[in-house]
């Protein structure tokens, strides 16, 4: 049986154009092709230019017997310069893609490479991580140094090395698989034909793009393998392989002045592989992020966005090491280093390595402070050190220990008590989330450094009216025992008699990891739906949110996210502690049973105090909570920092 006809499922109306220039190796090319049709799902609208310089063996015999691909064919062999040109004038899409013909995508390669655009709305080129057929690593962004000389970063690697797997600025990307908005290309002129036939020309545009206010970017979740020298051989001082050492001249004539600020071979790579890079904070947690089951994660992944905005290359390390699947890629996705064994043996290792680097040390939590705090004075000599409390964990354990009556609880509650102080006496800026909690610091120990930055969360707004909605329900992870507490104690003691008000309203538990006692809860009026990955539909289905805490501490992100979406909120007293809102203003807040249930009616039935709620909610989010009021709180904070 013959084999089947390859079709590669491309469209009349790209986002993008993928551009392959081809000589011989028609084997090469076919592998491509055919990679092509198999990774396209139809989640990304492309078309497939073919420029063929005057193949000599049966390319073009084969091209015409493929389906879904355009061919430019040149009347005399231009180079591979002139036919990429050639290829970019015939393109439609927005996004142009320069590949070579011996190279084999993996799955979302071209995804990743036009996400980075949404991502990176200032950058004009993006190149994919390049590998070795044996798997190793081929080029993780490439070098200029000031003699003009490429280096290909990581050659020869492990690939999935912590150094070689973020998204950051480089000198330039290897046209081997690069992405340039077709608007940009054109605006440079192409590729500059001084380089012709080959060589050179990838790095000089990345420095056209650069001196044109753009920046360059290497993506190292789009991978492809790349089958180094089938087009042009490895002899530099034959064929068109001769032009590299010719072309390394003709590039440093003409970016002299830019090179001089370039590092020689003999210097750290550490350093001019991102060379850009000026300020640099390392952010230690207790275990890897997870922005969509539990608030605290939130709340320190929107504090890294806020870092890299002010400028702060952002090294992350969970205590445990652990690399965590899609959730430490999607912070490597946007140029977060993100740090992870086996690679990194232990924190201490890391920092008597790299500690010299860094400029401000952010650690969450107070024992992670008791654990890293002397490496850090040891290994880090200029760094500042902030202590993120998240919440002050011993006010929550005195007060649950108060509700259970447990006095085992509140010897712990000392103990935190003594941890906590101590972590805040051992750096130099405490942050907590409320003035309550700075309050109740100083009172303790006036000497000490205590600044509020709140929660930083982006604010949505209210989509849905009043009159679409109905229900009400509770958002919290229950891994946070507070939570599993406020849900038991509401559908016991407050819910009941809601439903004696409104029988058809219906509660929704919403949030991660709940106990088999929650999951117990569930009935027809009562949902129990454990993780969902968007919370939009509830927040613009429900009519409100309820945040029965009896115990806790800190800002609440169960508020914050409900304000961020004009969802009004009923919350007990301490749940809305330090947060300054006011009853009847942005907020229903009431302890007793009887009150909240009927605070929970009144709001489900009055169109007029639900609006008002929203409209005012939204605002006290935008001013307070939002994530440019963080940013100018950390703004301030860091500028203090420089100027001592």
């Amino acid at each position: 049986m013959p084999p089947k006809p390859l079709k590669i499922p491309t469209t009349g109306n790209p986002i993008i154009s993928i551009i392959i220039p081809v000589y011989n190796k028609s084997i090469y090319t076919f592998k491509c092709l055919s990679r092509l049709a198999d990774i396209n799902n139809e989640s990304l609208l492309f078309e497939v230019i073919v420029v063929d310089d005057c193949s000599i063996d049966d390319t073009q015999q084969m091209l015409t017997s493929i389906e879904g691909i355009r061919i430019v064919n040149n009347s005399q062999n231009l180079g591979f310069i002139e036919s990429c040109n050639r290829g970019a004038k015939a393109a439609q899409g927005q996004y142009l893609v320069f590949l070579n013909n011996d190279t084999v995508p993996k799955a979302n390669c071209f995804q990743e490479l036009l996400k980075t655009y949404k991502l990176q709305p200032d950058a004009g080129l993006v190149g994919a991580k390049l590998l070795y057929p044996d798997g190793k690593l081929q080029e993780a962004g490439g070098i200029i140094w000031n003699d003009a000389s490429g280096w290909n970063y990581g050659r020869l690697e492990d690939p999935n090395k912590p150094e070689y797997s973020y998204l950051r600025e480089v000198d330039y990307c290897s046209g081997a698989c690069i992405m340039v908005p077709k608007t940009i290309f054109e605006e440079l002129g192409g590729f500059d034909t001084h380089y012709k036939p080959a060589y050179a020309e990838d790095s000089d545009l990345a420095f056209q793009i650069r001196q044109a206010g753009y920046k360059v970017f290497y993506q190292p979740l789009a991978e492809v393998i790349h089958f180094e020298g089938i087009t042009s051989g490895t002899d530099v001082t034959s064929g068109v392989k001769k032009y590299q050492v010719i072309n390394q001249g003709k590039f440093w004539q003409k970016w002299a002045d830019v090179l001089k600020t370039h590092g020689t071979p003999e210097d750290n790579p550490y350093l001019e592989k991102e060379r850009r890079v000026k300020k640099r904070i390392l952010v230690i947690d207790a275990c890897p992020l997870t922005p969509d089951q539990d608030a605290g994660s939130l709340k320190i992944c929107n504090y890294i966005k806020i870092f890299q905005s002010l400028s702060y290359k952002v090294t992350f390390v969970p205590d445990n090491l652990l690399y965590f699947d899609d959730y430490t890629r999607d912070l490597q996705r946007i140029g977060v280093e993100c740090l992870y064994w086996p690679y990194v043996k232990s924190i201490a290792s890391h920092l008597k390595d790299y500690g010299k680097y860094y400029d401000i040390v952010f650690l969450s939590r107070p024992n992670i402070v008791e654990k890293h705090i002397n490496c850090v004075r040891q290994y880090c000599p200029q760094a500042r050190v902030v202590y993120d409390t998240a919440d002050l964990h011993y006010i929550r354990e005195q007060r649950q220990a108060a509700i259970e009556n447990n006095p085992r609880l509140a010897t712990k509650a000392m103990q935190t008590k003594v941890l906590e102080l101590t972590a805040a006496r051992n750096v130099d800026c405490t942050i907590v989330v409320s003035p309550v909690e700075q309050k109740i610091l100083l009172a303790e120990n006036p000497k000490l450094n205590v600044k509020v930055i709140s929660a930083a969360h982006e604010v949505y707004g209210s989509k849905v009216p009043f009159q679409e909605r109905k229900d009400i329900l509770f958002i919290g992870g229950f891994q946070h025992i507070p939570n599993v507490d406020a849900v038991i104690y509401f559908t016991r003691e407050i819910f009941p008699l809601i439903k004696n008000q409104e029988s058809n309203i219906k509660f929704f538990i919403i949030g991660s990891k709940p106990p088999q006692e929650v999951m117990e809860l569930a009935s027809d009026d009562i949902i129990v739906t454990g993780y969902v990955q968007d919370l939009s539909y509830y927040f613009n289905q429900c009519r409100m949110s309820v945040v029965p805490l009896r115990y806790g501490a800190g800002i609440k992100g169960k508020i914050i996210t409900s304000l961020s979406y004009g969802l009004p909120i009923v919350g007990t007293s301490l749940a809305c502690e330090g947060m300054e809102l006011e009853h009847g203003v942005n907020a229903l807040i009431t302890d007793q049973p009887l009150e909240f249930a009927k605070a929970v009616t009144h709001l489900h039935s009055d169109e007029k105090l639900w609006n008002k709620l929203s409209a005012n909610g939204l605002e006290k989010m935008a001013n307070c909570y939002s994530i440019e009021a963080a940013k100018t709180a950390f703004k301030d904070l860091f500028g203090g920092f420089e100027n001592i």
